[in-house]
């Protein structure tokens, strides 16, 4: 079902059980500004995967796949060259940026921001209000090209409320980031941090894990 306000450009792949709501956009092609250091290249239609559905307002770029079953969350944004697994929940007001992959079954809950280049496995839980960086530079001196990649946060990490990752920052497995931690280095698996910097508080219990082993 494709509501008579949605916008849906040209190429845009959308099976036949999609639903896309009043007001989203679909397909649409970046526009960068000229001093912007994102890819330069021609990019491929929009892909959505069967049983999606792109909820009011939302903006899904071209050059992204969308795997079947995804939400996409009333205004959210998910921008060119996104892989986006299946069973995805990406929650309202919230933004996926380019070149970043998320894994299936993975939650990013409402207004949180995944900076581009970031890496997303499975399972992972990301809470309201999360922020994460690519950028030591904050877009100053021509070092800020030596980095441009966001933090990958492995299998069933878990990221608390307000929470804010560092550029290139890893989340190991299982890992559990406390409500409003400043991660700057990474995390080992299966612990709990909290903090303005982010420390080791104790091991994630039993019961909390996904699975039995890394």
């Amino acid at each position: 079902m494709i509501a008579d306000t949605a916008i849906v450009f040209p190429g845009t792949v959308v099976p036949d059980d999609c639903t896309i709501l009043d007001y989203a956009v679909v397909g649409k092609q970046p526009t960068l500004s000229p001093r912007s250091t994102a890819k330069r290249e021609a990019i491929p239609p929009l892909e959505l995967g069967p049983g999606t559905v792109v909820s009011t307002g939302a903006v899904v770029f071209a050059g992204t796949s969308i795997g079947a079953r995804v939400i996409v969350g009333d205004q959210a944004c998910v921008r060119e060259r996104c892989e986006i697994g299946d069973d995805v929940v990406i929650g309202r007001g919230s933004l996926v940026e380019n070149d970043t992959t998320v894994g299936a079954r993975t939650k990013i809950q409402a207004m949180a921001y995944v900076t581009a280049y970031a890496t997303l496995e499975e399972d992972v839980f990301i809470a309201p209000c999360v922020q994460t960086s690519n950028d030591n530079f904050m877009g100053r001196t021509e070092r800020r090209h030596e980095l441009r990649r966001g933090p990958t946060i492995r299998r069933g990490a878990r990221i608390g409320v307000g929470a804010v990752l560092c550029p290139a920052v890893e989340i190991g497995a299982e890992a559990f980031v406390g409500a409003g931690a400043v991660v700057v280095k990474d995390v080992p698996p299966r612990v709990v941090v909290v903090g303005n910097p982010a420390r080791v508080l104790r091991e994630v219990p039993p019961e909390e894990l996904v699975t039995s082993s890394d």
